[in-house]
């Protein structure tokens, strides 16, 4: 049973927990490097997310026994053509939830991507000699980290995603 394939999903989708968990704790908490435990949780949590995603291909492709079901990317499975080439109604729906950026899939895979993202300085125009000293500054905030709940409520759509796929399995 432990070489089953739906159980590295479940291992995922509880591993996420686990750093979702840890994460509130360091919000919680006072310690000096709370900002950097903070910041090592949500890095897990989409980790583990992601494998949960990954996993829940693997399952899909493996229950239909599609060519290339082993992907080591969840990329690699949701696109259109390995639907064109091997429809199952899962899969297409996974499909159609990453092409929409608006859907929580997409954002968790835009999310997982810009972990492996370099920083990137802010840009500043050339200085030209005639401008004046006094410039106006922006003290807008760059776009704020991904919240804890965000985070959650992609795990609980992932698991009631899983579950329902688990239920409805059937060969075409």
């Amino acid at each position: 049973m432990a070489n089953e394939l739906y159980t590295r999903t479940n291992q995922k989708i509880f591993y996420a927990g686990l750093a979702l968990d840890a994460w509130r704790v360091a919000e919680e908490g006072r310690a000096m490097n709370a900002q950097a435990l903070v910041q090592a949780e949500r890095e897990a949590a989409l980790f583990h997310l992601y494998g949960a995603v990954l996993g829940l291909c693997h399952e899909i492709a493996g229950y239909y026994r599609l060519p290339g079901s082993t992907a080591p990317r969840a990329e690699q499975f949701l696109v259109p053509a390995v639907v064109e080439s091997a429809p199952c109604p899962e899969l297409a729906e996974l499909v159609e939830l990453a092409q929409q950026s608006e859907t929580w899939l997409a954002q968790l895979l835009a999310a997982y991507a810009a972990l492996f993202q370099p920083p990137q300085a802010d840009k500043k125009a050339k200085v030209d000699p005639s401008t004046p000293l006094i410039q106006a500054v922006s003290l807008d905030e760059e776009e704020p980290p991904l919240a804890r709940e965000t985070l959650e409520a992609w795990r609980e759509n992932l698991k009631g995603l899983a579950r329902r796929f688990r239920e409805t399995l059937t060969e075409w």
